[in-house]
């Protein structure tokens, strides 16, 4: 049975989920979707109440959905770093480059020396890890849907979907679900339409104190694993 996984995505800055290089994944925060979410399920990120975008300004997007991503493989954190190395390099992330695209790498384990992974400079660091490391797996697919900062608002009929506050929503009622595919089919798949809402975060230099504020946000922002059901 196909289940929907859905969460509010506070901070959409391409690293979680990463929708480039031809593939979406989500292999950083969000643990418990993570460790349950099968292939062939859908996880879905709606909008923030208050986005903070490029001009400054705050804007309501907590109506909307940000991506949606239909399940096609998942990989142990190990097995996606060794696919990473020999596949999707672009995924592992690159500080010395100003291509804001790859900075935002999500392959941040390396597994490399063994077990007990190391950590790439990326958007997480050791305050990171914990909760990382507990999601077990990486998400991957090529079947989603990225808005970006295009986030495009739910019919009325949809609006069930959205989570309200922090943790996720499981919706195992069948007729929602077939009701969002229907919905969401009318758009082009694997097709980013917009950068992510906070991407500018990554746009241009920035210090490692600014890089390790970013980690603690995705942090506190991750850190409520309670789950909702929708039978």
């Amino acid at each position: 049975m196909t289940k929907i996984y859905s969460y509010v995505l506070r901070i959409d800055d391409g690293a979680a989920p990463n929708p480039f290089w031809g593939l979406c994944t989500l292999a950083i925060c969000k643990p418990a979707i993570r460790r349950n979410a099968q292939i062939g399920d859908w996880v879905i990120g709606t909008g923030s109440k208050k986005t903070n975008l490029k001009d400054g300004r705050f804007y309501d997007f907590s109506d909307s959905i940000v991506y949606a991503m239909k399940i096609t493989d998942k990989k142990t954190l190990r097995d996606y770093d060794e696919y990473c190395n020999k596949s999707l390099t672009k995924k592992i992330p690159q500080f010395k480059t100003m291509n804001w695209e790859l900075r935002v790498g999500d392959c941040i384990y390396d597994y490399s020396k063994g077990d007990e992974p190391t950590i790439r400079k990326g958007v997480h660091n050791e305050g990171n890890r914990k909760r990382d490391i507990s999601g077990q797996n990486a998400l991957l697919s090529n079947y989603f849907y990225y808005f970006g900062i295009e986030a495009r608002p739910f019919p009325a009929e949809l609006k069930e979907i959205i989570k309200r506050n922090q943790g996720h929503k499981k919706i195992e009622k069948v007729q929602l679900v077939e009701k969002f595919e229907n919905w969401i089919g009318q758009f082009e798949k694997n097709k980013i339409y917009a950068n992510p809402q906070m991407y500018w975060l990554f746009d241009r230099e920035i210090s490692d104190e600014e890089l390790s504020i970013c980690a603690k946000k995705h942090l506190a922002n991750d850190k409520n694993e309670n789950e909702e059901t929708i039978c």
